[in-house]
C-alpha cells in the first residue's frame, strides 16, 4: 500500500500516515536496515510490531530519510541526524510519522471499546465534560489518550502522568483540533493538537 495520507498543518511541519496493508517479507525486503535496527525487528515476537517497525521505515523514505538517519537518545526519543524533530507511532494497520523544524508529538490508536474500561487511569478533569451515555464517548476518550500520548512523546519527561499533569480542554469531533496543558512541577505549557479519524482509527499530534 503506497502512502495513505499526507498533513501538512504549517510549513515547517508535515505528517505522513502509512496503511500497513503488505506482508513482513514484502516489507523486511523493501527497507535497508542499519545492523542494531535489524537485530531489533528479528528479536520481536510480534509480526504485527514487526510490520509497524518496517512499515515506519518506509515513511521515513517518503522524507528523503534512510533507517540510518533516525537514532535515539537515552529517553528513547527518537531524533534525526541532521536535527529536524520526528516522533513516530504505529497501531495494528497504521503507522505515522511527523516531522518538524519544532519539537513535536504524534500517537495513533484504534478505536477500542475496552478503553472506556481504563478511563479513570488517564482522565481526570476530562470526566467534567465527557458523557458516557454519548455515543461517541469511545472516540472522545480515543482522542483524549492519544492528545495525552502525544504530549508524553513531545515532553519526554520521566515522571509524566497522563492523569495528574496532563489536560484536554472540552473539544468536538468536528473540530478536529484541541488546546492541551501539561501541568508538571510549577512549569505550565500550553499546546495546539490536531486530531483526525479514519478507518476505525484516531491520530492526534501535538505542536510545541
Amino acid at each position: 500500500m503506497p502512502l495513505y495520507k499526507t498533513i501538512t498543518p504549517n510549513s515547517q511541519t508535515t505528517v505522513k500516515i502509512w496503511k500497513i496493508t503488505e506482508s513482513y517479507d514484502d516489507l523486511f525486503k523493501s527497507v535497508h536496515l542499519k545492523p542494531k535496527s535489524l537485530e531489533r525487528v528479528l528479536n520481536m515476537k510480534s509480526e504485527l510490531h514487526q510490520r509497524g517497525f518496517l512499515s515506519v521505515r518506509k515513511l521515513l523514505a517518503e522524507f528523503g530519510y534512510e533507517d540510518v538517519d533516525l537514532h535515539y537518545d537515552k529517553q528513547g526519543k527518537p531524533y534525526l541526524k541532521d536535527g529536524k524533530h520526528i516522533s513516530i507511532t504505529h497501531s495494528f494497520t497504521f503507522s505515522a510519522v511527523v516531522v518538524s523544524d519544532g519539537i513535536v508529538g504524534i500517537d495513533i490508536e484504534k478505536q477500542r471499546d475496552k478503553i472506556s474500561i481504563i478511563a479513570n487511569k488517564f482522565i481526570d478533569y476530562e470526566f467534567n465534560y465527557l458523557i458516557e451515555s454519548d455515543t461517541d464517548y469511545v472516540k472522545k476518550l480515543t482522542i483524549i489518550w492519544c492528545v495525552k500520548e502525544s504530549l508524553y512523546k513531545l515532553f519526554v519527561t520521566p515522571g509524566l502522568s497522563f492523569k495528574e499533569h496532563c489536560l484536554v480542554i472540552p473539544f468536538s469531533l468536528e473540530d478536529q483540533s484541541t488546546v492541551a496543558w501539561i501541568d508538571y512541577k510549577g512549569i505550565k505549557s500550553r499546546y495546539h493538537v490536531n486530531f483526525l479519524e479514519f478507518e476505525g482509527f484516531t491520530c492526534a499530534y501535538a505542536l510545541a
